[in-house]
């Protein structure tokens, strides 16, 4: 291991005091996260910089295409690295936040892989992050447990359990629990860092290593950025490159022309890219969210099959293939319905056509929120692809070029959408200001990337003034009185005690401001985080 200097007199630890946080925040551990972040915080700052300059030029009428600068890595004739052997087969990979029990039950869920998300389906609350990173210590040894309070049952691991993967918080997102020199660090630095440091050298002994999922990168200049946090990291505990794998998630607009880029960028640690379907849609709508003549219809009329979902999911097979590398699939959202056999029936079917749809073109794997959808996307995918992956599926048939990416989805703005997305909107945000980021709503599991699509939606319709398919336009007091009537409702359903419990007139204040801000505030997790710190949480 390389020395690193004593980082104390300039790192701060300001976060309330969580049980069992001496595990983690250990002056070893503090020391590494004090480099990364002292070595890239600030480049890091200078690439979000340059994200506002992109998109003041979509604000300009600029449209995103191919960069003619690397035209030379897009034409090449390279590939990323070899898969490590626990990673050439990831037919289904099932996704949660950290905490202790969806930890047990995800691993023990019968999917491949796991990917423990400290990221859109988690709240960054202190005790969370401190919590979670301690479930990823205990499930990397296998000593992880858990008893329900309320029922006393016991969980803990199978003998045989999924690989683990991590989602670290997005560049975007800063942890204002620990300061450099007076700034607050990164969230990326602090999630990758803490279970690298921490669990990288348990994990080589068991024959794995320490693979990640990185989220909302816009850019091949970010993932370099990545790539080059990889090299450092494995330098200072001195451990070969590659030791550590990453699969990006295409979840933006401006990624999805820059797929070879990011692969190149990251070839050493590659693996593969994702389709983050929920999030995809948001930035699609952020990215044009003041141009009249790109309004998207109701979420719910937006599947992988219209034209730009199917064009954007083709060209993920298609690049990762060409390069060596696995192209997952996107995720399922529904939850299995108990009291209603009939809606359970059509939610399920919805969900085998789906991954039905993925293998027969080419995933190599894809994604559930909820364990009882395991049995049904690995039946899909034992059927279509009998091998571990379907690399060798290069699809030269597949032709995309950038007008299919952005062609505009055919579909209606209904009342009952704008009705839906404000419901969403409201209880989601309530939920993630009590401090729980993955939340069912309406048979679907909900994070912040369809939460962000409620109120982006919300926003645009607002700000154009559009019809509805009835005829209602979309006005501020429209939506003003929709909330209210929703809120009503909420509290009836729910009583009260309960209503006042969840923070619901908290998140009535979140969610306006989100709906109704003369600029379109670009991540929502940015002003409702603010609200958590206030409460010293």
């Amino acid at each position: 291991m390389l020395k690193i200097k004593d980082y104390s007199k300039r790192l701060t630890v300001e976060g309330p005091k969580v049980a069992d946080d001496h595990l983690i925040l250990t002056r070893e551990a503090l020391n590494f996260i004090g480099h990364l972040e002292e070595k890239f915080g600030e480049r890091r700052r200078k690439l979000l910089d340059r994200r506002q300059k992109r998109q003041r030029e979509f604000d300009n009428g600029v449209m995103p295409d191919f960069l003619p600068g690397t035209k030379s890595i897009r034409d090449g004739d390279w590939q990323v690295a070899p898969q490590p052997r626990d990673l050439l087969d990831r037919r289904v990979e099932i996704t949660g936040p950290t905490s202790r029990k969806m930890v047990i039950n995800a691993l023990n869920s019968g999917a491949y892989t796991f990917m423990a998300d400290f990221e859109d389906s988690n709240c960054p609350t202190w005790e969370n992050m401190i919590d979670g990173q301690i479930n990823m210590m205990d499930a990397v040894r296998r000593t992880i447990s858990y008893q329900d309070p309320k029922t006393k049952k016991e969980y803990k691991l199978n003998d045989k359990s999924a690989v683990l993967l991590a989602r670290p918080r997005g560049l975007h997102l800063e942890e204002y629990h620990v300061f450099l020199d007076g700034l607050p660090i990164s969230g990326s630095l602090f999630d990758f860092g803490m279970y690298f440091f921490h669990n990288i050298r348990e994990n080589k002994k068991r024959g794995t290593s320490c693979y990640y999922y990185l989220p909302k990168m816009e850019s091949y200049m970010e993932a370099r950025w990545w790539n080059d946090v990889f090299v450092e990291a494995q330098s200072l505990l001195d451990l070969p490159l590659g030791t550590i794998k990453a699969t990006v998630l295409i979840e933006t607009l401006m990624a999805a022309f820059e797929m070879d880029e990011i692969l190149f960028s990251l070839r050493e640690h590659s693996a593969g890219l994702n389709c983050g379907r929920w999030d995809y849609m948001f930035s699609f709508v952020k990215n044009f969210s003041k141009r009249d003549d790109y309004i998207f219809p109701d979420r719910a009329e937006v599947t992988m099959t219209v034209p730009n979902m199917r064009a954007y999911c083709l060209l993920v097979i298609q690049t990762c293939h060409k390069r060596g590398a696995p192209a997952i699939g996107g995720m399922a959202a529904q939850i299995p319905i108990k009291d209603d056999e009939v809606a359970n029936k059509k939610a399920l079917d919805k969900v085998r056509a789906d991954k039905e749809r993925e293998v027969s073109d080419g995933h190599d794997g894809t994604w559930v929120a909820h364990p009882g959808l395991v049995p049904i996307a690995l039946e899909a995918f034992n059927k279509g692809m009998p091998g571990p992956n379907q690399i060798n599926r290069k699809r030269d048939d597949v032709n995309v070029n950038p007008k299919d990416l952005i062609t505009m989805p055919d579909g209606q703005i209904t009342t009952e959408g704008l009705q839906n997305n404000i419901d969403v909107g409201l209880r989601y945000l309530a939920s993630w200001l009590s401090g729980q980021g993955c939340v069912p709503i309406h048979h679907l599991m909900e994070d912040a990337a369809t939460a962000e699509i409620s109120r982006a939606q919300v926003w645009q319709w607002v700000r154009n003034g559009v019809k509805t398919k009835d005829g209602t336009v979309v006005t501020r007091e429209l939506v003003n009185d929709m909330i209210g009537k929703q809120l009503k409702n909420i509290e009836q359903e729910m009583g009260r005690d309960n209503y006042n419990a969840e923070r619901f007139e908290e998140a009535k204040f979140v969610f306006t401001e989100l709906c109704f801000s003369k600029k379109f505030i670009e991540f929502l997790t940015l002003p409702a985080y603010q609200r958590i710190l206030e409460k010293g949480w």
